[in-house]
């Protein structure tokens, strides 16, 4: 009887402690350790990179291709593709320009402009100017971990800081428990409405780092529309000239 009742207390130690293993490794990372750790991973210094988007409305597509210079604060695009051949952005800290060649035209993009999708695709204006570390704008908490097309994933719930401007009050992110990447995000509004949806759908090692390379971004508020973006080519920290963000460059 002695035997059998130590066999149980043994069991039922090892329990305690498997338990408590679990509780401790489940909370050995916070929410803002992930984010930062999503944040190091996604963001960098500089980089020059090639890209197309695939813009999707019901059954017609168009496909607009791109090169970009970027540094942490400002960008410049232009697409290639022969539409839209000499079209440039310009992004610089937290003002925006457009340059269209046919009309020999700078166009600064500001205001309810911001909020349009960006050469009719379900990224906005606004989308490209939140260059900022999620965690300069954001409140993070671990909601859950779930999986995300078979990859377990840590569920942060962000909420907008208080006096930061964004263009979504919250924010649901699937982050990858072993790569830091974020799979999968739910963008909302400050009343609750989902607005917009991100999936990434491929992830490469580049340059020691992992980066989506082939996402999808759904416009919530539109039917029967999504935008693919893939990263064809990026090369990280390359050295740009200053002159390079000026907008006497975007002509």
């Amino acid at each position: 009887m002695k035997k059998i009742k130590w066999v149980l207390l043994i069991g039922i130690t090892v329990s305690l402690l498997f338990s408590c293993l679990v509780v401790v490794t489940a909370a050995e990372m916070t929410a803002e350790e992930i984010i930062n750790k999503r944040d190091d991973n996604e963001y960098f210094e500089t980089a020059q990179m090639e890209a197309e988007m695939i813009i999707a409305s019901g059954s017609r597509i168009i496909t607009k291709t791109m090169d970009a210079l970027t540094d942490k604060q400002n960008s410049l695009v232009e697409f290639t593709n022969s539409q839209d051949r000499g079209t440039k952005f310009l992004k610089r800290e937290d003002d925006l320009w457009m340059f269209f060649p046919d009309a020999e035209e700078i166009i600064k993009i500001s205001g309810h402009m911001l909020n349009q999708g960006m050469m009719g695709s379900d990224f906005s204006y606004q989308d490209v100017m939140e260059s900022d570390k999620l965690t300069d704008l954001y409140d993070f908490k671990i909601i859950g971990e779930e999986e995300f097309d078979g990859r377990p994933c840590y569920v942060l719930e962000g909420i907008a800081r208080e006096g930061v401007k964004v263009s979504y009050y919250r924010r649901v992110s699937w982050v990858d428990k072993e790569r830091f990447i974020g799979l999968k995000e739910e963008l909302y509004a400050q009343s609750g409405r989902i607005l917009k949806e991100t999936k990434v759908n491929i992830i490469e090692e580049i340059e020691g780092r992992w980066v989506p390379t082939n996402s999808v971004m759904e416009n919530k508020l539109r039917k029967d529309t999504y935008t693919q973006f893939i990263l064809i080519q990026i090369n990280f920290n390359p050295e740009i000239p200053e002159e390079t963000f000026s907008l006497q460059n975007l002509r």
